[in-house]
């Protein structure tokens, strides 16, 4: 029974990240050119022609056109069907972590922020204030559920503030001696918010990875600046997952 459990819950968190990467994916679009993603039909990017649901099934409707637009023949980005894929992956590793429970809902919620804030900053450079927003309301709706008393959700609160205030010194700091911008202003609350998740340890590694994840991506990519966002969420994503885990790992080293 516990085989069908994890193979069936597992089924629908993966197709529901699927969808979900697909709506985020239109969402951070419109995100990034300041429009409504609330309202008005999905359409495509090169001739506006508003999409039929056969066009909306996430990864197997851009198999079935093999990467063209049905209307005007264009190439449609391959980062549409990886983007979902991964989003299907993200949903299914917080199911097996959490299961069924309060916590999984409020990471899944969390994850799917942090997916659509990478996706915008990556565009525009700029870490969306909604997407952080919500976040912080997804924890504080779900922290009488997760935590066994208020201490510990205050620690939480406390690492937020702590960490959103050390960003906010490092890069005015950081500013002064580069004579330019070091660490946006959405970079900031982006940590202050991810400290309000994971706490004050965990909240560090979390700093570590992205600064590792983010150094590799700019040799690869040969820029010499780089959006920093999705380096914080993939170190987010992590820790929140794998937190205690990758700690213990860390601290058994010694």
């Amino acid at each position: 029974m516990e085989a069908v459990y994890y193979i069936y819950f597992g089924t629908i968190s993966f197709i529901l990240g699927l969808c979900m990467g697909s709506f985020l994916n239109c969402a951070a679009y419109r995100i990034a050119r300041k429009e409504d993603f609330m309202h008005g039909k999905s359409h495509c990017t090169s001739c506006g022609h508003d999409l039929s649901a056969r066009d909306l099934i996430p990864v197997l409707s851009y198999i079935s056109s093999r990467g063209r637009c049905r209307y005007c023949g264009q190439k449609v980005s391959i980062r549409y069907p990886i983007s979902e894929l991964i989003c299907g992956l993200l949903y299914l590793g917080c199911f097996l972590n959490d299961g069924t429970t309060v916590l999984a809902l409020r990471d899944i919620i969390f994850v799917s922020c942090l997916f659509c804030i990478s996706i915008v900053d990556m565009e525009i450079r700029e870490i969306p204030d909604g997407g952080l927003a919500i976040a912080a309301a997804a924890w504080l709706a779900t922290a009488y559920f997760v935590y066994d008393c208020i201490g510990q959700a205050a620690l939480n609160v406390a690492s937020g503030l702590v960490f959103g205030a050390a960003m906010l010194f490092i890069s005015l700091a950081m500013d002064k001696i580069l004579k330019k911008e070091s660490l946006g202003g959405g970079d900031i609350k982006f940590f202050a918010v991810v400290g309000l998740y994971l706490g004050f340890i965990p909240t560090l590694f979390c700093i570590m990875i992205a600064c590792i994840t983010g150094l590799l991506g700019a040799v690869v990519l040969r820029k010499k600046s780089i959006a920093f966002g999705p380096f914080i969420a993939v170190g987010t994503y992590f820790m929140l997952l794998w937190g205690q885990r990758i700690t213990d790992w860390y601290l058994g080293l010694f």
